[in-house]
Protein backbone atom coordinates (compact mmCIF):
# COMPACT_ATOMS: atom_id res chain seq x y z
CA UNK A 1 0.00 0.00 0.00
CA UNK A 2 1.16 3.28 -0.85
CA UNK A 3 1.96 5.77 1.77
CA UNK A 4 2.31 9.54 1.56
CA UNK A 5 5.61 10.80 3.20
CA UNK A 6 6.25 14.16 3.90
CA UNK A 7 9.96 14.84 5.10
CA UNK A 8 11.13 18.19 6.83
CA UNK A 9 14.52 18.71 6.26
CA UNK A 10 15.81 21.39 9.05
CA UNK A 11 19.10 21.83 7.54
CA UNK A 12 20.56 25.57 6.53
CA UNK A 13 22.63 23.97 4.24
CA UNK A 14 20.91 22.56 0.81
CA UNK A 15 23.09 19.50 0.39
CA UNK A 16 24.19 19.70 4.53
CA UNK A 17 24.13 16.32 5.74
CA UNK A 18 20.96 15.88 7.45
CA UNK A 19 19.58 17.33 4.17
CA UNK A 20 21.60 14.33 2.47
CA UNK A 21 19.85 11.81 4.23
CA UNK A 22 16.62 13.16 3.55
CA UNK A 23 17.46 13.05 0.36
CA UNK A 24 18.36 8.82 1.00
CA UNK A 25 15.15 8.08 2.68
CA UNK A 26 13.46 9.66 -0.18
CA UNK A 27 15.04 7.54 -2.79
CA UNK A 28 13.79 4.69 -0.57
CA UNK A 29 10.45 5.35 -0.22
CA UNK A 30 9.92 6.13 -3.83
CA UNK A 31 11.81 3.00 -5.09
CA UNK A 32 9.10 1.07 -2.84
CA UNK A 33 5.96 2.57 -4.57
CA UNK A 34 5.36 5.31 -1.86
CA UNK A 35 4.66 9.21 -2.19
CA UNK A 36 7.53 11.59 -0.89
CA UNK A 37 7.55 15.29 -0.77
CA UNK A 38 10.46 17.27 1.08
CA UNK A 39 10.25 20.28 2.43
CA UNK A 40 13.41 22.10 2.97
CA UNK A 41 12.74 24.90 5.76
CA UNK A 42 15.63 27.49 4.97
CA UNK A 43 13.16 27.85 2.13
CA UNK A 44 10.03 28.70 3.94
CA UNK A 45 9.29 31.88 5.56
CA UNK A 46 8.09 30.71 8.94
CA UNK A 47 7.78 33.28 11.83
CA UNK A 48 8.24 31.89 15.51
CA UNK A 49 5.02 31.51 17.71
CA UNK A 50 4.31 34.42 19.76
CA UNK A 51 2.18 32.79 22.11
CA UNK A 52 -1.35 34.81 21.14
CA UNK A 53 -3.61 31.50 21.15
CA UNK A 54 -5.33 33.42 18.64
CA UNK A 55 -5.60 30.29 16.65
CA UNK A 56 -7.61 28.36 19.72
CA UNK A 57 -10.43 31.03 18.87
CA UNK A 58 -10.02 30.65 15.19
CA UNK A 59 -10.40 26.89 14.94
CA UNK A 60 -6.44 26.47 13.74
CA UNK A 61 -5.99 29.46 11.58
CA UNK A 62 -2.92 31.63 13.36
CA UNK A 63 -2.42 35.02 12.88
CA UNK A 64 0.61 35.04 10.97
CA UNK A 65 0.54 34.86 7.31
CA UNK A 66 3.37 32.57 6.08
CA UNK A 67 3.86 28.89 5.06
CA UNK A 68 3.14 27.60 8.33
CA UNK A 69 -0.34 26.83 7.29
CA UNK A 70 0.55 24.76 3.95
CA UNK A 71 3.02 22.86 6.06
CA UNK A 72 0.45 22.25 8.52
CA UNK A 73 -1.77 20.82 5.61
CA UNK A 74 0.92 18.67 4.47
CA UNK A 75 1.93 17.13 8.18
CA UNK A 76 -1.99 16.13 8.33
CA UNK A 77 -2.57 14.93 5.12
CA UNK A 78 0.75 12.79 5.50
CA UNK A 79 0.62 9.14 6.75
CA UNK A 80 4.40 9.29 7.45
CA UNK A 81 6.84 12.22 8.88
CA UNK A 82 10.44 12.17 8.72
CA UNK A 83 11.93 15.08 11.03
CA UNK A 84 15.80 15.76 10.37
CA UNK A 85 17.96 18.27 12.26
CA UNK A 86 21.51 18.79 12.21
CA UNK A 87 22.67 19.36 15.68
CA UNK A 88 25.23 22.24 16.18
CA UNK A 89 24.83 22.60 19.94
CA UNK A 90 23.31 19.70 21.55
CA UNK A 91 19.64 20.07 19.85
CA UNK A 92 17.91 20.51 16.82
CA UNK A 93 18.31 23.56 15.31
CA UNK A 94 16.48 26.49 15.05
CA UNK A 95 14.63 25.86 12.25
CA UNK A 96 12.65 22.77 12.78
CA UNK A 97 11.77 23.58 16.93
CA UNK A 98 10.38 26.52 15.46
CA UNK A 99 8.41 24.22 12.70
CA UNK A 100 7.58 22.00 15.74
CA UNK A 101 6.30 25.61 18.09
CA UNK A 102 3.90 26.47 15.34
CA UNK A 103 2.25 23.49 15.10
CA UNK A 104 0.12 24.45 18.24
CA UNK A 105 -2.52 25.90 15.71
CA UNK A 106 -3.59 22.36 14.39
CA UNK A 107 -1.44 19.51 16.72
CA UNK A 108 -4.48 17.52 17.36
CA UNK A 109 -4.94 17.00 13.64
CA UNK A 110 -1.39 15.79 13.56
CA UNK A 111 -2.71 12.42 14.37
CA UNK A 112 -1.82 8.82 14.12
CA UNK A 113 1.13 8.91 12.30
CA UNK A 114 3.98 7.26 11.41
CA UNK A 115 7.80 9.58 12.66
CA UNK A 116 10.76 8.81 11.41
CA UNK A 117 13.61 11.18 13.15
CA UNK A 118 17.28 11.95 11.29
CA UNK A 119 19.66 13.90 13.44
CA UNK A 120 23.56 14.73 12.33
CA UNK A 121 26.46 15.66 14.27
CA UNK A 122 30.04 16.14 14.37
CA UNK A 123 30.64 14.74 17.60
CA UNK A 124 31.06 11.10 16.85
CA UNK A 125 28.98 9.42 19.62
CA UNK A 126 25.26 8.24 18.94
CA UNK A 127 24.39 9.86 22.56
CA UNK A 128 25.09 13.34 21.95
CA UNK A 129 22.28 13.23 20.08
CA UNK A 130 19.92 11.94 22.08
CA UNK A 131 19.47 15.00 23.52
CA UNK A 132 17.31 15.85 20.44
CA UNK A 133 16.11 13.26 20.04
CA UNK A 134 14.16 13.17 23.76
CA UNK A 135 13.21 17.16 21.73
CA UNK A 136 11.03 15.03 19.28
CA UNK A 137 9.97 12.43 21.48
CA UNK A 138 8.58 15.58 23.59
CA UNK A 139 6.47 16.45 20.68
CA UNK A 140 5.26 13.01 19.44
CA UNK A 141 4.30 12.97 23.32
CA UNK A 142 1.27 15.72 21.89
CA UNK A 143 0.07 13.52 19.39
CA UNK A 144 -2.70 11.33 19.42
CA UNK A 145 -1.64 8.21 18.27
CA UNK A 146 2.08 9.29 17.22
CA UNK A 147 4.24 5.91 16.64
CA UNK A 148 8.22 6.66 16.56
CA UNK A 149 9.15 4.43 14.09
CA UNK A 150 13.03 4.58 13.58
CA UNK A 151 15.71 6.99 14.05
CA UNK A 152 19.05 7.61 12.10
CA UNK A 153 21.95 8.91 14.02
CA UNK A 154 24.67 10.39 11.54
CA UNK A 155 27.31 11.22 13.88
CA UNK A 156 30.64 11.81 13.15
CA UNK A 157 29.69 14.05 9.97
CA UNK A 158 31.55 17.46 10.87
CA UNK A 159 31.80 19.08 7.11
CA UNK A 160 29.30 18.75 5.17
CA UNK A 161 29.19 16.14 3.12
CA UNK A 162 31.04 13.65 5.85
CA UNK A 163 27.57 11.75 5.85
CA UNK A 164 28.39 10.17 2.24
CA UNK A 165 31.36 7.93 3.83
CA UNK A 166 29.24 7.31 6.67
CA UNK A 167 26.65 3.82 7.30
CA UNK A 168 23.75 6.40 7.83
CA UNK A 169 23.31 7.19 4.41
CA UNK A 170 22.41 3.40 3.73
CA UNK A 171 20.30 2.97 7.34
CA UNK A 172 18.11 6.20 5.27
CA UNK A 173 17.27 4.66 2.33
CA UNK A 174 16.65 1.38 4.20
CA UNK A 175 14.35 2.98 6.40
CA UNK A 176 12.53 4.68 3.37
CA UNK A 177 12.37 1.34 1.90
CA UNK A 178 10.65 -0.05 4.86
CA UNK A 179 8.34 3.12 5.67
Amino acid sequence: MSKNILILSGSPRRGGNSDILCDRFMEGARESGHRAEKVFLRDKNIGYCIGCEACHQNNGVCVQKDDMAEILGKMIAADVIVMATPVYFYTMDAQMKTLIDRCVARYTEISNKAFYFIATAADGEKRSLERTIEGFRGFLYCLEGAQEKGIVYGSGAWKKGDIKESPALNEAYEMGRHA
